[in-house]
């Protein structure tokens, strides 16, 4: 393994939905990326579908969206596949045509909630060899990059090697408070140590995030998208986390150590204060 390196990217996305699967009569956003998503953006943009050290990187996000706004859709139900019907190759779900003149596939009215104009900044650490694929597929995509849906797409605006880049970067620790600029994802407890995150004011949305996804056939991990079938298993472990706001304050009971990085992008000083143990997903 070699040395590690820290990717600072800063994204811009028009629209996301970023769905949260514990919610049934309407779709919720998470209102950040969660890990599995910036991961999954990732894999794609560097070719390198299900590879799972991918999941040894540390994900830091942080930003937000303009607005929020809901959105009535009809979605179809069940599974898509081609079918010859009179004679034509049509696709087919449910023994009915999806689209035809006369009766159809069923669809679903659902109300989805969805993000505008979101500015993103997300940091990623890990492996020298992933990062710096990482950041040549995102310098010079080859393909339209999303986060998220396939429709969501993302337009990078900087990407930055911190070790190579001019940022001051240093690592404090902080006895009463810490004051985010910006609203970002702070797990509750440090797996590692089982240590909880010490948090006083606990008046905050707490929301349970997806940070790893696997897709299993038969007790064995697929490794590309040919393997996908109808009785592929998913598999996806999720992280408590706290979703701070913009210029939030967190009271802490107790000393902890946070990473600070300052970074000047065109005339614009942007600080992330990021806790050593809880601030990295």
């Amino acid at each position: 393994m070699s040395e590690e390196r820290t990717l600072f990217i800063e994204l811009f996305q028009p629209f996301a939905q970023y769905r949260n699967p514990f919610t049934f009569y309407y779709a919720q956003t998470y209102p950040l990326p969660p890990k599995s998503t910036v991961i999954g953006m990732l894999q794609n943009a560097t070719g390198k579908y299900y590879d799972e050290d991918f999941w040894n990187l540390k994900v830091s996000v942080h930003g937000g969206f303009e607005s929020v706004f809901w959105n009535y859709q009809n979605l179809i139900k069940g599974d898509i596949s081609l079918a010859i019907y009179r004679g034509k190759i049509m696709l087919w779900n449910q023994g009915l045509p999806l689209y035809s003149g006369g009766l159809n596939s069923q669809r679903t009215p659902v109300y989805q909630q969805e993000l505008f104009n979101g500015h993103l900044y997300i940091f990623i650490r890990g492996d020298t060899e992933l990062i710096e694929l990482i950041k040549s597929s995102l310098e010079k995509p080859k393909k339209v990059l999303y986060l998220g849906r396939s429709e969501d797409v993302v337009f990078t605006k900087n990407v930055i090697d911190i070790n190579a880049y001019d940022v001051e970067r240093s690592v404090k620790t902080v006895k009463k408070n810490i004051w985010l600029s910006y609203p970002t994802y702070i797990k509750l407890r440090d797996k590692d140590s089982g240590e909880q995150f010490p948090i006083k004011n606990e008046k905050f949305p707490v929301y349970s995030i997806p940070v790893r996804v696997e897709f299993w056939n038969n007790g064995n991990r697929i490794k590309n998208k040919a393997e996908l079938s109808k009785e592929t298993e998913r598999r996806v472990d999720f992280e408590t986390v706290v979703h701070t706001g913009l210029d939030y304050v967190i009271y802490l009971s107790k000393d902890i150590e946070i990473e600070i990085f300052k970074l000047n992008l065109n005339g614009k000083n942007l600080i992330f204060k990021i806790p050593v143990d809880f601030g990295w997903l």
